[in-house]
């Protein structure tokens, strides 16, 4: 019995393709998808002016929570050969703390909850980044941790590292571990627009409950053809995603992109319920 997540029952062939294939490295499948944000950075520009400051992060933080509410197949993971669901969404990142070669990278999770929006999204981020940017910074959890154990000899590091991956595939590891711990959530978000990156595809871990990761690249413009033969200059944005394909099929990850791309160009809908039922 884990605390974080409950067990999911899986048909007799996928437990035999979970079993052929028991690692998430053998399971990766990419998808790219270029999407019109036009909207999404008129909307922005117009939150700007009212005062209300967001980011295109905090737009696919929300797009992607709200995905995730309507699509929870995505919120599941394998771990030692069986299929769970984890009892909240976590989203999670890296961030720099501070944008040159030496800066110091840590993790961060932000849990969603059902009544979120993109308001409540954006504050919660905000607070979690100036926070371990701040001068005081409280490296708690998994970032503590690292700060530990990346410092012993390899002689007592690696037995640790062994006995926390076996721990780690039932449930076992304390908080301290696992908290704001990017392995331990239900996607890993990269923002490589920050850095004017385009997006990439990224490789999972096998270690600890993450089973999808997507990158985000930066926003640029590009000559479109409307369905009527018009041609117009828009912004496009290119997002690369990597899941495990032992929590769903292709249909259903095909149409979880979709609607990633339907709230990206229907912004108003950011200001709703991360919970709402999407229908389109």
């Amino acid at each position: 019995m884990r605390k974080d997540a409950k067990r999911v029952a899986v048909s007799t062939l996928m437990q035999c393709c979970i079993d052929l294939k028991p690692t998430r490295k053998e399971n990766e499948v990419y998808i790219d998808r270029k999407i019109d944000v036009t909207k999404l950075v008129e909307f922005i520009e117009e939150k700007k002016k009212q005062g209300i400051h967001y980011t295109y992060f905090h737009a696919f933080l929300t797009a992607i929570a709200k995905v995730m509410y309507n699509r929870p197949k995505l919120n599941r993971f394998i771990s030692n050969r069986h299929m769970y669901e984890h009892n909240e969404i976590l989203l999670s990142f890296v961030a720099k703390m501070s944008l040159d070669d030496k800066s110091e990278e840590l993790m961060l999770v932000v849990p969603i909850e059902e009544d979120d929006s993109m308001e409540t999204i954006s504050a919660k981020t905000k607070a979690k980044v100036e926070n371990l940017r701040g001068k005081s910074a409280d490296k708690a959890g998994a970032n503590n941790a690292a700060d530990i154990l990346g410092k012993m000899p390899n002689l007592i590091r690696v037995p640790i590292f062994a006995l926390i991956k076996f721990l780690g595939k039932f449930g076992l590891l304390p908080s301290s571990l696992t908290d704001n711990n990017i392995y331990f959530s239900s996607m890993i978000i990269s923002n490589l627009g920050s850095i004017r990156c385009g997006a990439i595809y990224h490789n999972l871990a096998d270690f600890g409950t993450c089973s999808s990761l997507t990158t985000i690249g930066e926003i640029y413009n590009e000559v479109m053809v409307s369905d009527e033969g018009k041609e117009s200059v828009r912004k496009v944005c290119d997002i690369g995603v990597t899941l495990d394909e032992r929590i769903g099929d292709g249909f259903y990850f095909a149409r979880s992109v979709a609607m990633i791309e339907h709230i990206l160009q229907n912004p108003e809908m950011l200001n709703e319920p991360v919970s709402t039922k999407i229908e389109f």
